[in-house]
């Protein structure tokens, strides 16, 4: 059926979906890839992170045994080493992340930037529209993807704990700084084997995204008839004007007819006027041609402003098929035509005399 959307879109209407901010992007991806390098971050930056919260508790417990009275210059003080500790701790792994989220969206989206996203639509808070999307393919989908990954994360949690379950007892007596190394690298062996089915997710995630993405791109026959009609316009309307061209251009050259030197004809099929102008070219021009009834009215027109009509079939012939309209003829047609226009000139000057 015409109305099925069984066609891909098109350049142009990829074109107007991107300037609407509908590109293709796989949240799972930048998700996914952006916690393991957070995670792979924070273990290379454990050793500063751990230095710097040491340093900071032990300055701030001191400060507690030994500070009496509090003022607003001392809150100042220590509101800027609580943004100094936070900026040396958590802003490093926040612009780790960001970059990375921003670079993974970027190379989908090709750093678009667009304000049609931001616009209010009414369908965004109706609650009809609402229900559809949850009980969409796509809701389904989504639905499936979090409770596979609550399953996977859950199952790799319980495996690793499981293993490490006979250390837990003894990190009572370890010190506070190895108990935390050691929490450490069991949830670093929770990343790594989480991480590697979370790429497979992504993976399908990206795959699906991408069907659904041009599956909801596709077109009708009649869309692409209709794109085809605004960008070249209705085939009707342009058959008008390429008609009303050609009537405009024929009857600019008839105007031209009694102008030329020569008519050349072809009884009744081919007829090419022929114009000499040795100032303005190198080479005989050919100021009108046509075929049978364009044909006999050149020749009508020659004849009642006394130009001179030849017959010369081959001539003719070869001239209307090898030279365009207002064109220098040929090398090869030279000889002919001379001989020809010398015939109209001696043929004048016998007139004049």
């Amino acid at each position: 059926m015409a109305g099925e959307k069984t066609e891909k879109a098109t350049p142009k209407k990829r074109k107007d979906e991107r300037k609407k901010g509908n590109v293709f992007q796989s949240k799972e991806v930048v998700t996914v890839f952006s916690l393991i390098v957070m995670f792979y971050a924070l273990k290379m930056m454990a050793p500063i992170i751990m230095v710097t919260l040491q340093n900071s508790m032990r300055d701030f417990i001191q400060l507690g045994a030994q500070q009496t009275q509090l003022t607003v210059a001392d809150t100042r003080v220590y509101l800027i080493d609580v943004i100094i500790a936070f900026a040396t701790t958590v802003f490093p792994l926040l612009l780790i992340s960001g970059i990375v989220a921003i670079v993974l969206s970027g190379a989908q989206t090709r750093f678009i930037f667009t304000m049609e996203s931001l616009k209010f639509k009414g369908s965004r808070i109706n609650p009809l529209e609402g229900f559809k999307r949850m009980f969409s393919m796509r809701g389904v989908v989504e639905l499936l993807k979090s409770v596979i990954k609550i399953i996977i994360l859950g199952v790799v949690i319980y495996r690793v704990l499981s293993s490490e379950l006979p250390l837990f007892p003894r990190m009572m007596d370890m010190e506070p700084q190895l108990a935390i190394v050691t929490t450490g690298n069991i949830i670093m062996s929770i990343v790594k084997s989480a991480a590697v089915i979370f790429v497979f997710v992504a993976a399908f995630d990206f795959g699906y995204q991408w069907w659904e993405y041009e599956k909801n791109l596709r077109m009708s026959k009649q869309d692409i008839k209709e794109e085809y009609k605004q960008q070249e316009g209705d085939p009707q309307v342009k058959g008008k004007i390429k008609e009303r061209q050609m009537q405009q251009a024929r009857r600019r050259m008839m105007q031209a007819v009694p102008n030329a030197d020569v008519v050349i004809r072809n009884p009744t099929h081919f007829a090419v006027a022929i114009k000499y102008d040795a100032e303005k070219n190198s080479a005989p021009v050919v100021i009108a041609k046509g075929a049978d009834n364009i044909a006999l009215k050149i020749v009508e027109i020659a004849e009642a402003n006394g130009i001179v009509v030849m017959e010369n079939k081959p001539l003719a012939r070869g001239l209307y098929d090898a030279v365009d309209l207002d064109a220098e003829i040929p090398e090869r047609f030279f000889k002919p035509v001379a001989e020809v226009l010398a015939y109209v000139y001696n043929l004048k000057e016998r007139e004049r005399k």
